[in-house]
């Protein structure tokens, strides 16, 4: 038996651990320089893709340079590693340990290292094969650039009348093209042929360079047929696309999932009542601002701690009514995701989006309102007709309108959009200006309601308000003294350990209840009364919805942004007469009893009465889920303000030849108002309708809303384009010793004291709202249907 050599041993046992590590170290040096080859090249092909930016290949060719030398380095140590394989099998063949066919380590255990050999060789080949056609890529791209370079080097501003902020834009971008990463995102790179696309291709403050590559604007196809909405059957859906990860979303879908049983009938009935008729599916951004972290999010945590919920109450039901209505819906409650859906490119917001907006309307509130502006730069401006802003209280024309809001004192932190009044979408209809959107509360059956009114127990209150600084004095005692003679009194305010100290002992209070636990008891209860706040919730509509009367304070003086704290710095001057308009003016009693708290008499005369009076549930239709299923639709359908319409006329001076066109209004048969003339062409698209136009004069200090429901009417701000002008004085007997156009929210408007006249400048600032003491105001009135004050009679 041969025996081996130790040193023999040695070196074989080196040659095996060596070549182990050795083989995945090759394969490692392999993968890397696929990957990086993939990398690089790529980066090459993007850059030609970015044709429209000569400049940017100069960036991408320099960052190949250093590639290529990569490349050349990796050959060369991939000669190296084939020199010192060659060695050791040179050093392999001069050793006899492993001759003999009774050698303990036959050959064929280093066989493997022959072939690995030359794979290494042909890893070599490859990569200096590769190296040299990179190379004459780079050249290529390097002798293009340098073309671009001699042509950037050129470039001179254009004087061009029809761009006259070009000059003054390229001076900007000389001094501030840093400030933002975005203007290197769409390839400025400090020369001025750069600043120049970019201000003719993505903005359009420039003209377009004539030696860029302009094709011709071939006519594009038609857009292919949308796709029609169809009503949805099953929420599943829409519960997914609101998400997880915050209370308020919790609270939302459990809303959702409570109420959707209501929400798939009153689904069916609509799609009955409007036969099939065809409806383009909207693609529709739900945006919740006041949800994301950039803006606080203070409401999150407050869900459970008796925090207002009104607000989430709405954006849940605008989600199921959206989904139901058969529309596409992106949901995003974080800035980041706002950003993805928008396509806002990197850098702090000052450039235009990267694409075109993806969506037809845009649902949000101010706070998301605001964001999209900081980062849409320009496109903001460009898509805003989109938006709709979901705003509790309201906006009114004066305080939106941005140059009349500064020069008049209406400006405030909510203000100053310039948007349509009517893309304001408020919780009540406080005022005609902004859209109706509301909300819904719970329908009962048949069998619920006598229910109800069996058990309704006629000495049982229970107070409106889950925060405990509701019940502090200010006067409270002696009204609650009265009341805890008649009635046992519920509470519902929050407390985490022990009784809050505000809530007198008589009270019984439940904590914090759960929404279906509330329902049950209002109920039981006879009375909800309201302490003066909160403001316009929807907690009294769900208490007359279960067969409550519902007692609150009247205000004297109403409360408003002049005197009253909450109300400062609203975008409203509206004057809030008691704590629940909407309940006073569109429901009253016997369900709405508003009295003085500081009159005792008054006060117990009303807790008297409240107790011999039978109430049914009641709940107006605007506020089910028919109701508001049907409003939507309705804006979705018809409420477009991308379209521009023209500004009214400037005044001139008219020859005796000249005659105006006929006036498409006429005196009604009894000679009080002007109607729309059956003479007159109607327009079929005109929403709404030009049938339901009635034109009232106001008195003083009366507002257009006010004028118009005194007359069972509302007032419609679409409408004023047709008052606008000097012949509608005329039809109405009231003389005119001037008229002038001016920027004023009050006109159209006289002031017959001195005969003057005054017509509207601003189409921005046409508004229902507004009285003063020295004009009589020229109102827009129109029809409702009733139990829907948002739509008129021929409106759906």
């Amino acid at each position: 038996m041969l025996t081996v050599n130790a040193d023999g041993k040695i070196m074989v046992r080196r040659c095996l651990v060596t070549l182990r590590p050795f083989r995945i170290f090759v394969l490692g040096i392999g993968f890397f320089t696929l990957c990086f080859l993939m990398t690089s090249l790529g980066g090459q092909f993007s850059a030609k893709r970015l044709g429209d930016s000569p400049f940017t290949i100069r960036t991408e060719v320099m960052g190949a340079l250093e590639s290529r030398g990569v490349l050349r380095r990796m050959s060369d140590m991939l000669e190296l590693l084939m020199k010192r394989m060659d060695i050791l099998a040179r050093l392999e063949n001069s050793t006899d340990f492993h001759k003999g066919d009774e050698a303990r380590f036959p050959l064929d255990r280093f066989q493997p290292a022959a072939g690995l050999m030359e794979r290494i060789q042909a890893i070599a080949q490859n990569v200096s094969d590769i190296a040299i056609k990179v190379d004459q890529i780079l050249r290529n791209s390097l002798m293009s650039a340098k073309m671009g370079d001699g042509r950037r080097d050129q470039c001179e501003v254009p004087r061009d009348p029809k761009y006259p902020d070009c000059a003054g834009k390229v001076e900007w971008m000389r001094a501030r093209w840093t400030s933002d990463p975005c203007y290197a995102f769409f390839g400025v790179d400090g020369t001025e042929c750069s600043f120049l696309i970019y201000l003719s291709e993505v903005e359009w403050f420039c003209p377009p360079l004539p030696w860029r590559n302009q094709t011709a604007a071939a006519p594009s196809p038609p857009p292919p047929p949308r796709a029609q909405a169809a009503f949805r059957s099953d929420l599943a859906r829409l519960l997914e696309l609101v998400g997880t990860g915050k209370e308020s979303l919790s609270f939302m879908k459990k809303r959702i999932r409570h109420l959707a049983q209501q929400w798939l009938r009153a689904a069916r009935r609509l799609e009955q009542k409007l036969k099939g008729r065809q409806r383009d599916q909207k693609h529709i951004l739900v945006h919740i601002g006041f949800l994301t972290e950039e803006s606080g999010d203070v409401f999150s945590p407050r869900v459970l701690k008796g925090g207002p919920l009104g607000e989430m109450v709405q954006w849940a039901d605008i989600l199921a009514a959206l989904f139901l209505l058969g529309h596409s819906l992106r949901v995003t409650v974080s800035l980041k995701e706002l950003q993805s859906n928008l396509g806002v490119p990197p850098g702090r917001g000052n450039c235009p989006l990267t694409n075109p907006l993806p969506f037809d309307l845009i649902y949000t509130d101010y706070h998301g309102l605001q964001q999209m502006k900081q980062h849409m730069g320009l496109s903001f401006k460009k898509y805003r007709c989109r938006v709709r802003v979901i705003d509790t209280f309201g906006t009114e024309p004066a305080y939106n309108h941005e140059e009349y809001a500064t020069l008049r004192g209406f400006r405030t932190n909510w203000g100053y959009w310039n948007l349509h009044p009517s893309q304001f979408m408020t919780m009540f209809p406080h005022t005609p200006d902004n859209s109706f959107m509301g909300f819904v509360s719970e329908e009962l059956n048949k069998t619920e309601r006598q229910l109800i009114k069996s058990n309704k127990v006629g000495s049982m209150a229970v107070v409106y308000g889950k925060e405990a600084s509701i019940w502090k004095p200010q006067g409270k005692e002696r009204f609650l003294a009265i009341l805890n003679k008649y009635m046992e009194i519920h509470g519902t305010v929050y407390y985490e350990t022990q009784r809050p100290p505000e809530v007198p002992a008589f009270v019984k209070n439940h904590g914090l209840l759960p929404q279906h636990e509330f329902q049950q008891l209002l109920r039981k209860a006879k009375l909800f009364i309201g302490f003066g706040f909160p403001y316009e919730g929807p907690a009294p509509l769900e208490a007359i919805a279960n067969g409550c009367v519902f007692l609150q304070a009247r205000f004297n003086p109403p409360h408003s942004s002049l005197n009253h704290e909450f109300f400062r710095g609203k975008p409203t001057s509206r004057e809030v007469s008691s704590q629940h308009p909407y309940a006073e003016d569109f429901i009253g009693k016997p369900h709405v009893w508003t009295v003085d708290y500081n009159n005792s008499e008054e006060f117990e005369a009303a807790i008297k009465a409240i107790m011999r009076t039978q109430v049914d549930p009641y709940l107006p239709y605007e506020y089910t889920c028919e109701g508001m299923l049907e409003r939507i639709h309705a804006y979705i359908q018809h409420q477009d303000f991308c379209t521009t319409t023209s500004p009214p006329p400037p005044p001139r001076t008219k020859s005796p030849a000249m005659q105006s066109p006929p006036s498409v209004l006429a005196l009604s048969p009894n000679a009080t108002h002007l109607v729309w003339s059956p003479s007159a062409r109607r327009d079929p698209r005109a929403w709404p309708p030009v049938d339901s136009l009635q034109v009232w004069v106001s008195e003083t200090r009366h507002a257009c809303t006010e004028t118009c429901r005194r007359r069972g009417l509302v007032c419609e701000p679409t409408f004023f384009r047709f008052l606008n002008k000097k012949e509608v004085f005329l039809q109405l007997s009231i003389t005119c010793d001037s008229t002038e156009y001016e920027m004023n929210h009050l006109y159209p408007a006289v002031a017959e004291n001195v005969h003057e006249c005054y017509l509207q400048k601003e189409p921005l600032l046409f508004s229902c709202a507004g009285h003063n003491s020295k004009y009589r105001r020229l109102c827009p009135c129109r029809d409702y249907r009733e139990g829907q004050v948002a739509l008129c009679r021929d409106c759906v």
